[in-house]
């Protein structure tokens, strides 16, 4: 057993205490598979098992109808949603996990037959050129409308409600989703936002619906309760094709962020390699570590042994896995034990049913099922 890992060490965020460093990265899993697009007794299943987590940041949530972007995933705007997520946190909270909410927008990364036939919101009608998994498959996303002004303030709104009945869901905090080409990343990027208002143009404005949004949500939420997703070298996908202004725009970001007393910055290594291309950054934590002086997660096809390492080089504060917590919904403990780490399977990623979603085994059950 070893106990004295960096990710297994407790860490203060705020004014909550996290029991280890090892946070469950937010993923999209659909399996709301009803009309109302509610959290059921398979989610309050699967974050309870993971609850082990030092954090639980659940998948992305839309804030409204407009929001959607895939099939079959929650929602925080309606009655019945909040009642299916206030079930998921107290189960949590009863196993003695921490959990937050991830709050998303989908922007042009949608279609119009999630939107009654209408046109998805973006900052400006430019095609993401990707595709959507819609009732009737995977189909090509459309030109979205480019969102006027009053549907940008509307928007803000969306993120306020939506904060607001996470805190009434029993959530611990909010996570804004700014990140992977969804609609508040649409509007940080130079080939997604051809604005010539004041969200567009230069990199403060490009900024400035973020920033309305981190506003809106801390008049529910204290600034401790909040963190920030960003994937700042994000090329060729998601609809994203980056630019030489792209870095300066995650810079002008994470400095601004330190006047706020968030919960967290949450940011992505690059999805892809970037190396060959001279404007982007392949070494996200480290890039940002000395600009950013709150609390740092970092994520990224990383490991025990990449995560540890991380924290132990003040790179990072805390490291967010995703896919092995799928695997794994006893991830810390495996850490703990250097137990062997079990494999996902894929096909089962986005399909409905406890299938890859509630039947992984913990180490335990699987050691003792071997045994017998």
């Amino acid at each position: 057993m070893n106990l004295d890992q960096p990710l297994l060490q407790s860490y203060q965020m705020g004014d909550i205490t996290l029991k280890n460093r090892v946070i469950m990265a937010p993923m999209t899993r659909n399996r709301a598979d009803n009309k109302e697009n509610t959290p059921t007794t398979l989610h309050v299943e699967y974050y309870r098992q993971r609850s082990d987590a030092g954090l639980v940041i659940t998948e992305g949530s839309q804030v409204s109808e407009r929001a959607v972007g895939y099939i079959n995933t929650p929602g925080i705007h309606t009655g019945s949603q909040v009642e299916g997520w206030e079930k998921v946190t107290k189960a949590v909270h009863e196993k003695g996990g921490k959990i937050f909410i991830q709050l998303w927008h989908c922007g042009r990364i949608s279609h119009s037959k999630f939107h009654n036939g209408d046109k998805p919101l973006a900052p400006s009608a430019v095609n993401a050129n990707e595709k959507v998994y819609t009732i009737d498959g995977f189909e090509d996303t459309e030109e979205p409308k480019a969102m006027s002004l009053a549907e940008i303030k509307e928007t803000v709104l969306e993120f306020k409600t939506a904060a607001q009945n996470a805190k009434k869901a029993g959530f611990d905090g909010v996570e804004i989703h700014s990140s992977n080409g969804y609609l508040i990343h649409q509007f940080f990027n130079s080939n997604s936002n051809i604005r010539t208002d004041d969200y567009g143009g230069s990199i403060p404005n490009k900024a400035r619906f973020f920033f309305e949004i981190i506003e809106a949500i801390s008049e529910i939420w204290e600034e401790n309760k909040i963190g920030v997703r960003l994937n700042p070298s994000l090329h060729n996908s998601f609809g994203i094709i980056a630019s030489e202004d792209t870095i300066p725009t995650f810079d002008y970001i994470v400095e601004k962020l330190n006047a706020y007393d968030l919960a967290y910055v949450h940011l992505s290594e690059p999805f892809t390699d970037v190396s060959a291309i001279p404007f982007l950054k392949t070494e996200i934590a480290k890039h940002y570590r000395p600009i950013y002086k709150g609390t740092l997660m970092i994520n990224g096809g990383l490991d025990q042994e990449k995560g540890n390492k991380i924290i132990e080089n003040g790179h990072a504060d805390l490291v967010s896995f995703a896919k092995l917590f799928i695997s794994n919904p006893d991830l810390p403990e495996r850490f703990q034990k250097n137990a062997p780490i079990a494999k996902w399977d894929e096909a089962t990623f986005y399909t409905p049913g406890k299938k890859g979603y509630t039947d992984y085994p913990s180490y335990e059950k699987s050691k003792n099922a071997k045994s017998s």
